[in-house]
């Protein structure tokens, strides 16, 4: 089967949004409610929320399965406890990956109390294994140093090229998660992959071909990619290349 290259700029106005006492999400896929994660995925990317957490709050102990989930913060803390005895403050500059495998109950939430009136913002992504029924693993790791370099950095990837390379792995051959903080000016190289996903975590952005992103605007790519993106601010990117899709 071919595969058309396509382009789609999608602003971040047009997510879908969910709210209430105490989280704003903005939902890239449809998510809360009776979905199919897999008939609206883009590749393998099933989930792509990002969160505004209040303090002291956040998602009490809830189950997982066969799920590879990415939490990736952008400003707070998140606490993290979970069934096979991993917690952890997660904080901005720290890569972590949960597999879900054959199950794991987990809790998240803002790691400021009430009193101390820090929100928790956060991006969380799911994919699929390429392998289920897997035991649950989990892996963190500090790339705060890497992330200063103005160049994209391989954050976790179960691609062949990464092994050995990427901060963190994970449970899909077929998937990498980039990050890129660039200074005003900097400029970094889309990766061509059959599938691919860019997300403007921050600042505003010149996406060569595309205009102008700015805070929340995300483009999916389809047979593509080689495109150069420019920060006209301070930026942070986040970049899902992919090999294979996650719809039926």
């Amino acid at each position: 089967m071919t595969v058309t290259e396509h382009v789609q700029v999608v602003p971040g106005a047009d997510r879908r949004r969910w709210r209430n006492e105490w989280l704003d999400s903005r939902q890239s896929f449809p998510v809360t409610g009776n979905f199919v994660l897999e008939d609206h995925a883009h590749g393998l990317l099933l989930v792509h929320n990002e969160d505004i957490v209040d303090p002291g709050e956040g998602f009490d102990t809830h189950q997982h399965r066969d799920t590879e989930i990415l939490t990736w913060v952008l400003e707070g803390t998140v606490v993290h406890q979970d069934s096979a005895g991993h917690s952890g403050l997660i904080r901005p500059g720290l890569a972590q990956r949960m597999s879900a495998g054959t199950g794991i109950l987990h809790s998240e939430r803002n790691g400021a109390g009430y009193r101390e009136k820090e929100r928790l913002h956060v991006v969380q992504m799911w994919i699929p294994p390429d392998t289920t029924g897997l035991a649950p693993s989990y892996q963190e790791l500090d790339i705060e140093g890497e992330l200063a370099r103005n160049a994209l950095v391989a954050v976790a990837s179960g691609l062949p090229r990464h092994r050995g390379e990427a901060a963190i792995g994970i449970g899909n051959r077929h998937a990498a998660f980039h990050v890129a903080r660039l200074d005003p000016g900097r400029t970094i190289t889309v990766p061509d992959a059959p599938y691919g996903h860019v997300f403007l975590a921050r600042g505003t952005a010149d996406y060569e071909g595309y205009g102008t992103l700015e805070q929340g605007d995300a483009v999916r790519l389809t047979a593509t990619g080689g495109h150069r993106v420019t920060a006209l601010t301070a930026v942070e990117l986040l970049i899902w290349e992919m090999t294979e899709t996650a719809r039926r």
